[in-house]
């Protein structure tokens, strides 16, 4: 699977069913070439034209499925709000 293929699928946390957006960039590690998170931009500030607020950094043992459409995560909605989120 390409990068631009992860970028077309929209992330729902499977914890509390919220839509938390589309896949914008990944994390790597460079000495595996493995995956090590998901990053997808948080919600608008105001109105969606005053910037991003946070981003959600989701490791990928957090990843539950990779579906044609959409990718299902379980995290906690207390760990988002801090930055890098933690598995259910």
């Amino acid at each position: 699977m390409r990068m631009f293929d992860l970028r077309q699928k929209e992330v729902i946390n499977e914890c509390d069913c919220k839509r938390l957006g589309f896949v914008a960039d990944l994390e790597f590690n460079i000495h595996t070439g493995c995956i090590e998170a998901i990053i997808v931009p948080g919600p608008c500030k105001f109105c969606g034209i005053f910037g991003k607020e946070e981003e959600y950094i989701i490791p990928y043992p957090c990843i539950k499925q990779i579906g044609p459409d959409i990718i299902i995560v379980a995290i906690r909605e207390e760990a988002m709000k801090n930055g890098k989120a933690k598995c259910e």
